[in-house]
């Protein structure tokens, strides 16, 4: 999608949002909207970057590209991801507090608080969250890519 045009009108109108870039991308299986996604490295080549998966459950998330704002319930489904900017529903583990910067967590498709040290930051929380359990929150994904 072009960044080229801002849309300057207060609230989400026409499923629009400000400063907000969406990509359409091809699952390689079931996702939920507001699942974390990453870029799937078991394609061949440029295909890579054309699928995309839950995000891994391991800390950092190096091929985490954005967040899932369509389900897709099998793979080839096509899936729109916000790639950098709001997500009003993003899967968050644990207590956040809104300002935490944000990285893949140890579950699948899912963030948490960024700790000190060489993590991949993959975006910003914008609400705060009590934890221990899993929820959802209005996240700021930075575009990486």
């Amino acid at each position: 999608t072009s960044t080229l045009i801002q849309f300057l009108e207060p609230g989400e109108k026409a499923a629009t949002s400000n400063r907000r870039q969406v990509e359409t991308f091809l699952a390689s299986g079931a996702i939920a909207i507001g699942d974390w996604v990453a870029f799937d490295d078991s394609q061949t080549g440029a295909d890579k970057m054309l699928f995309v998966e839950e995000s891994t459950a391991s800390a950092g998330g190096g091929l985490v590209c954005g967040v899932a704002i369509s389900a897709a319930t099998a793979a080839d489904d096509k899936i729109d991801v916000v790639i950098g900017g709001f997500v009003a529903v993003a899967q968050i583990v644990g207590a956040i507090t809104a300002g935490d910067p944000l990285r893949q967590s140890a579950t699948v498709g899912a963030a948490d608080a960024a700790t000190a040290g060489a993590e991949a930051v993959i975006g910003v929380a914008l609400t705060t969250l009590a934890g221990p359990g899993a929820a959802t929150a209005e996240v700021w994904v930075y575009n990486r890519f």
